[in-house]
């Protein structure tokens, strides 16, 4: 049952994250750059990013269209909200209309559509093969979420997050073995979705990887470069909330909810370092080589549906 008290640190932790989200992304840019023995960008660059971007003029492409000119809105806005219902700080779900694996789901399946859609909506070629980009890498990568996840819930018997998070946490699953399966090969997902190497480099790319992203300018990319950001942040949020609840708050009270936002921000840091130094420890792959490499998570995947079926 939702509750007024619910609701607010479902709110609390979706605006926690949106203040965060520069930061992380900003470390995650420190840890390529020490690993590169360069000095590189400061910690703080991204909110001095925003801050310029949001100063600057508005320019909208005469062949564009309804669905760019709100795409940054919508993006943000739904980010926003799956961070509402995620277990991040507690066990339970703040939101638990929002917390279900299937809403959770479509809500970044929306995210990624619009955001594909204003490439091709802007008129510019680039921006168009650049949203197809987006799309394909959706069709490599949901699935592998999506038989991680319905593992991890048929284990738990539930499609709420939080009641999965919590199962795992209590050791209240039919196979440990499967759950172990299923949360590497949702990783590995969660790896793909970061846009890290070798699968992806911005900087490299920009008319491909980035090429929704080329007719915007001024406060519109200011909200698209803070939604990415924010979605990178959640999407490992998802991951540390229903595979990794350890030391989140069993119930609401003040002291729970510190020690959780502790836990969750040492977790958070430390998956992010970690990715940094996967990222520079590999070599960049071809993009048309991504989906035999998306197999791996399907793979592990259907084999944790395997343990599932066979008990171990």
């Amino acid at each position: 049952m939702l509750t007024f008290s619910h609701l607010m640190v479902g709110l609390f932790q979706a605006l926690l994250l949106l203040a965060a989200a520069p930061l992380v992304s900003g470390l995650s840019r420190m840890v390529r750059a020490k690993l590169h023995t360069r000095h590189g960008p400061g910690l703080l660059q991204d909110y001095r990013d925003i801050a310029k971007l949001l100063t600057r003029q508005d320019l909208t492409p005469p062949d564009s269209g309804f669905a760019f000119r709100i795409m940054p809105a919508v993006m943000l806005t739904t980010v926003l909200v799956i961070a509402t219902g995620i277990p991040m700080l507690t066990r339970f779900t703040p939101v638990a209309p929002i917390g279900d694996l299937i809403t959770v789901i479509y809500l970044f399946a929306l995210a990624r559509f619009f955001f594909s859609l204003s490439g091709i909506d802007s008129g510019n070629s680039f921006s168009g093969i650049g949203g197809s980009r987006e799309l394909t890498m959706g069709v490599l990568v949901e699935p592998v979420m999506l038989l991680s996840l319905f593992v991890a819930a048929l284990l738990a018997g539930s499609t709420n997050l939080g009641a999965i998070g919590a199962a795992i946490a209590d050791g209240h699953v039919q196979s440990v073995t499967a759950t172990i399966i299923a949360a590497l090969s949702f990783a590995y997902a969660i790896y793909i979705e970061l846009g890290k190497l070798p699968y992806d480099m911005a900087e490299a790319e920009q008319e491909l990887q980035e090429g929704p992203l080329t007719e915007y300018s001024g406060p519109s990319l200011a909200l698209i470069k803070w939604a990415m950001s924010l979605k990178q942040t959640v999407v490992v949020a998802w991951f540390i909330g229903v595979f990794l609840p350890f030391g989140s708050a069993p119930e609401m009270s003040f002291f729970g909810l510190l020690f959780g936002l502790v836990a969750f921000a040492i977790k958070l840091t430390a998956i992010f370092v970690a990715v940094g130094i996967v990222e520079n420890s590999v070599a960049r792959v071809r993009f048309c080589l991504t989906p035999q490499h998306s197999w791996i998570g399907v793979g592990a995947a259907s084999l944790a549906f395997v343990f599932y079926l066979v008990g171990l």
